[in-house]
């Protein structure tokens, strides 16, 4: 993955499509866009002004992420935006962990964010609160389609 003079990530090469390969190409796009985040923020965290607390990036955060984001190219785009959202997403509800979800078990709770990206829309970001030691994990970030009914 190729980051242009801003820092930010290259996002042309995203395929748009719904093909299987689409979807592959994007899952791999999302976690190399993680490893290079990693490695340019080794303390894996951002402070989230309506939190008044740090948020932070887990390979749990990667894994789902890329397993959800990657299936719309809307939502992969999204993840590029990664420092901005974590720091600046405000809390839309709180709500208890999915008890069918094996990856939600190690929350206590699930904070549910929303931030407005020009150009993209609604972004949704998953926090959730560990249980015992109160850290808030990234969980997932996707664009929030709209629907038609």
């Amino acid at each position: 993955m190729t980051t242009d003079n801003t820092g930010s990530a290259n996002t042309q090469n995203i395929p748009q499509g719904q093909t299987k390969e689409d979807v592959k190409i994007r899952k791999k796009f999302i976690t190399d866009f993680y490893a290079q985040w990693n490695a340019s923020n080794p303390g894996k965290r951002v402070y989230n002004t309506a939190l008044s607390d740090f948020i932070y990036v887990r390979f749990l955060s990667i894994q789902e992420t890329a397993e959800h984001a990657s299936l719309h190219y809307k939502s992969t785009k999204a993840v590029t935006y990664l420092t901005e959202v974590l720091e600046l997403a405000t809390i839309k509800s709180r709500t208890k962990p999915k008890p069918e979800v094996s990856n939600q078990k190690r929350f206590e709770e699930v904070i549910i964010m929303e931030y407005t990206k020009a150009g993209l829309g609604k972004l949704k970001l998953t926090v959730g609160v560990l249980r015992g030691s109160k850290l808030k994990i990234q969980y997932c970030i996707t664009a929030i389609e709209k629907t038609t009914t």
